[in-house]
């Protein structure tokens, strides 16, 4: 959650995350004053757009019918998925981002989990008949960064939508370091000290304290425990899978995107590919170590609905694509050609841009490993044990240092429930 001039001066850019379903709908953060510290959300008119070459274009809307009726023929069966699950949403997320547990809300969950488990390509078969339904789903689908033939790939459609019809896709009123800062004024109001700008390179160099717990990914934990680990534990972490990389481009603009469905300016977020058959094939070849032609492009907007992040009459924008793990290759092209084939005239806009290979987004950050901003491939395995198959994944075989990263469930996103759940995990010791 940072934010900075990456362009050109008074243009400013989230440097990863931006749009926050879960940040705004997490059964953690929505117990803290963070209004009292600063932070302040602005929730655009839609939440999501997806517009497609003849004009048209669909939108994820806080309302569920609203939504359906710009899906076509398939508005019924959206209705009839996305209303039940609405309603009991409060309940489901308290359960999906815990770690494997039995259900506290079992019914609740289990309603979800009879088409969460299916992949999106199964999915949208089953339930829609339409092209334009079918590329709206798959496309909040590939935010899995999966081939949408994988188990699981409905889910991540499912809670993206669901999160949105019930808390929103709202984004930070000054960037997202505005977010960062309300946490750590929090923090500090508690009686919370920070440490900044201080790598750690070894556990020596921590002070004695009752508890040590690593954000980082399992690639930098084995970095800094180097030998203590046992080496069946260590071998475990190792064979830890990442998943596909991003290449991210940051934009200063001269005006707004000119897209040619008008309507695409009542989102902040909006998906670039088309059909459903091209965002298919785009994921599919990034998992087999391609790079598309066409690839799926993730955008937004932001500076449409806050003027804090630009000069006044210039806009801000980024996009990013997904590209094999650890590519250097350069998708600027690919990534601009897929948005002026949407907005004619996009190129034209461009002050100054900031480009990141998924090399450079590691260098930048070396928990995305290979350029993989999620903590880990969230396939079938893996989103249910990570980084390693045991019921408690928070501890390490070292007393009381644990994991709390995206590399442990419920995995990527700012929701703060990684660092949540290890955190009782140790309060439990203590208290038993």
């Amino acid at each position: 959650m940072r934010s900075a001039e990456l362009t050109l001066p008074g243009f400013i850019h989230d440097i990863c995350s931006a749009v926050y379903p879960f940040g705004i709908g997490s059964p953690f953060f929505s117990l803290l004053p963070l209004f009292q510290h600063g932070l302040e959300w602005i929730h655009p008119d839609a939440l999501l757009a997806h517009p497609f070459e003849d004009g048209r274009v669909s939108f994820l809307e806080q309302s569920i019918d609203a939504t359906a009726n710009t899906l076509g023929g398939d508005a019924f069966s959206y209705i009839k998925i996305c209303k039940p699950l609405a309603a009991n949403w409060k309940y489901i997320v308290e359960d999906i981002l815990a770690p494997l547990h039995f259900p506290k809300y079992f019914w609740a969950l289990l309603s979800f989990a009879v088409n969460a488990v299916r992949s999106s390509e199964g999915f949208v078969n089953k339930y829609f008949k339409h092209e334009i339904a079918k590329s709206f789903f798959s496309g909040i689908a590939a935010h899995s960064m999966l081939p949408l033939d994988a188990s699981l790939t409905a889910a991540f459609a499912l809670v993206l939508a669901l999160s949105g019809h019930v808390f929103g896709w709202p984004i930070v009123k000054g960037g997202s370091q505005k977010f960062a800062d309300a946490l750590l004024s929090y923090y500090r109001a508690l009686g919370g000290h920070i440490v900044l700008n201080t790598p750690i390179k070894t556990l020596d160099e921590l002070p004695k304290s009752r508890a040590i717990f690593f954000d980082v990914s399992t690639k930098c934990l084995l970095d800094i425990v180097q030998d203590r680990f046992p080496d069946c534990y260590t071998r475990k972490l190792k064979k830890f899978r990442y998943g596909p990389g991003v290449f991210k481009i940051d934009w200063a603009l001269s005006s707004p995107i000119p897209w040619k469905a008008k309507d695409v300016f009542r989102a902040a977020t909006v998906h670039v590919g088309g059909m459903h058959d091209e965002i298919t094939l785009s994921e599919k070849l990034v998992s087999n170590g391609k790079h598309p032609e066409k690839p799926f492009v993730l955008l937004v907007q932001p500076s449409l609905f806050d003027k804090t992040r630009a000069p006044a009459g210039k806009e801000t924008a980024w996009a990013y694509c997904h590209v094999p793990n650890g590519s250097c290759l350069d998708m600027t092209e690919s990534i601009e050609r897929q948005v002026e084939r949407f907005a004619p005239g996009f190129t034209d806009c461009i002050l100054a841009r900031s480009i990141k290979n998924a090399q450079d987004m590691e260098r930048e950050n070396p928990n995305y490993v290979g350029g993989d901003i999620n903590g880990g491939a969230s396939n079938l395995i893996q989103q249910f044990f990570r980084p390693v198959s045991c019921i408690k994944p928070y501890r390490t075989p070292l007393k009381n240092v644990y994991l709390c990263s995206a590399s442990t469930p419920p995995g990527g996103g700012v929701h703060g429930m990684c660092g949540v759940n290890a955190a009782k995990l140790f309060l439990s010791s203590i208290i038993s």
